[in-house]
């Protein structure tokens, strides 16, 4: 069930029996010449979407944009400030507790993102903290970075050996093109050399990483491997947030 393809009776009588909701945050960033560059928000909203339906749990709207600074040498990428991104979360949850939401899992398809939403999760407490004191909702927010589950580690090494890299993975690339099929892009890539995945702003990491490759070779990525990501990532979140997602 996902919310903007739901009515306001529908999600009434979804809050009834369910307060729990997944929301997808991503990027729309470079993803090396193989990768699409909203990969990160495909990714984190195709493996909540199978969250969802396994769970039973109402699905939100994905979060395209993030804090991609370090991309934004690369056409095409956009970003978000850290003030901003907390913001934004700040008043989408602070929205979503006010119907009686009380459960909140982002999956997170985008590393940059992880301090600006761990920071905003103390924005929310506090801001519902000043304006209702002891009368504020028993809210309960989690975030789950898919990328860095153990069972992503575990197939992109069967799959891809020492090339999964850092960023633009054939990981995260073959989950968009097991969602997107016909979107399937192929260029020619430079030998991988070793890299070192230290940089500061976003013209160093250019500098750094020419083609926004990061020790990664995505044209190993195959649409059926993704297929076999979402699948086990899905049932290690479901075990691992399923009894947070039924508000236990």
């Amino acid at each position: 069930m996902r919310l903007h393809l739901s009515t306001w009776p529908e999600v009434e009588t979804y809050l009834a029996d369910r307060q729990s909701i997944i929301l997808p945050i991503g990027s729309t960033e470079q993803h090396s010449p193989c990768g699409l560059i909203g990969t990160d928000a495909i990714t984190a909203e195709t493996i909540a979407g199978e969250v969802g339906t396994r769970t039973g749990t109402l699905v939100g709207p994905t979060i395209p944009v993030g804090m991609a600074h370090h991309h934004m040498a690369f056409p095409g990428s956009m970003t978000l400030r850290p003030s901003t991104l907390i913001a934004l979360i700040r008043d989408y949850v602070v929205s979503l507790s006010s119907h009686g939401f009380r459960s909140v899992l982002f999956i997170n398809g985008h590393g940059g993102n992880i301090p600006s939403v761990q920071s905003a999760f103390y924005e929310v407490y506090e801001t519902l903290r000043v304006q209702q004191g002891d009368a504020a909702p028993a809210l309960r927010l989690a975030l789950c970075n898919w990328f860095t589950l153990p069972s992503v580690g575990a197939l992109a090494k069967e799959l891809y050996g020492d090339h999964e890299g850092w960023h633009a993975t054939p990981s995260e690339v073959a989950v968009t093109w097991a969602a997107y099929p016909d979107h399937i892009k192929t260029a020619p890539l430079e030998p991988l050399d070793p890299v070192d995945p230290r940089f500061y702003d976003s013209r160093d990491f250019r500098a750094r990483f020419p083609d926004g490759r990061m020790g990664s070779d995505p044209s190993l990525a195959k649409p059926e491997h993704g297929h076999r990501f979402i699948d086990a990532v899905s049932t290690e979140i479901v075990a691992r947030h399923g009894a947070f997602l039924d508000g236990a």
